[in-house]
């Protein structure tokens, strides 16, 4: 995958998350929080006059389950990107690229370290690295994201992305809106995980050069 599709990828997800999540590359007005129709918006306003993102959704798995998802490194790697590996303990950190072929320590790798956490029910991250063309990635690192993880019954989880920490001003404004956006994705897919199983990552890269080379033959005809 080339360095601009790795970003492109990125920008879509995490949020904070991976989060981490993060700039959508398309407008605000084209993608909403709302395309999502499982996630629920319960965003806020801070008593300290900040905006905190705040999204839900239910997915079909245990609270352990759901957690792993974001807190190991074969968890995350099932459904977020191919390439990941997390560190679990406060200051470790999720590091993860969109690139099968990154390494640990490439720096164009999304890193998140590992604020706090409790097995099964918090994890708590913050952005340290970004890849390069990200927007405004000083700014973002201002932010901190909170993922809960709550039984709903037997067999559900409703996972809950808090991303907060976000001021006031253009600069904020563009932030909140492509974060709103990106971390409902990030859900979504989340929930696609467990309905659908773990991604294969080759047939997901496949599938995509088989669509841009028909879209090149497309523009030739």
């Amino acid at each position: 995958m080339t360095r601009e599709a790795t970003r492109c990828r990125y920008h879509r997800l995490l949020a904070g998350v991976i989060a981490a999540g993060v700039v959508a590359t398309s407008s605000a007005a084209e993608h909403t929080w709302r395309d999502f129709k499982d996630v629920s918006n319960t965003s806020f306003i801070e008593s300290s006059g900040d905006r905190a993102i705040q999204l839900s959704i239910d997915v079909a798995a245990s609270p352990a389950d759901a957690f792993a998802a974001f807190a190991t490194s074969k968890g995350f790697a099932s459904w977020a990107v191919p390439m990941a590996h997390v560190e679990l303990r406060i200051g470790g950190y999720i590091e993860a690229s969109y690139d099968s072929h990154a390494k640990i320590g490439d720096p164009d790798n999304i890193r998140n370290e590992i604020v706090g956490y409790v097995p099964d029910r918090l994890l708590v991250i913050r952005n340290v690295q970004a890849p390069s063309g990200f927007a405004d990635p000083e700014l973002f690192r201002r932010t901190a994201t909170v993922i809960e993880f709550a039984p709903r019954d037997a067999t559900h989880t409703r996972v809950t992305i808090t991303n907060a920490g976000y001021g006031t001003g253009e600069r904020w404004d563009v932030l909140y809106r492509h974060f709103e956006w990106g971390d409902a994705y990030t859900l979504a897919e989340l929930k696609a995980r467990f309905d659908r199983g773990p991604v294969d990552w080759a047939a997901r890269e496949a599938k995509r050069k088989s669509d841009a080379a028909a879209r090149t033959v497309e523009a030739k005809e």
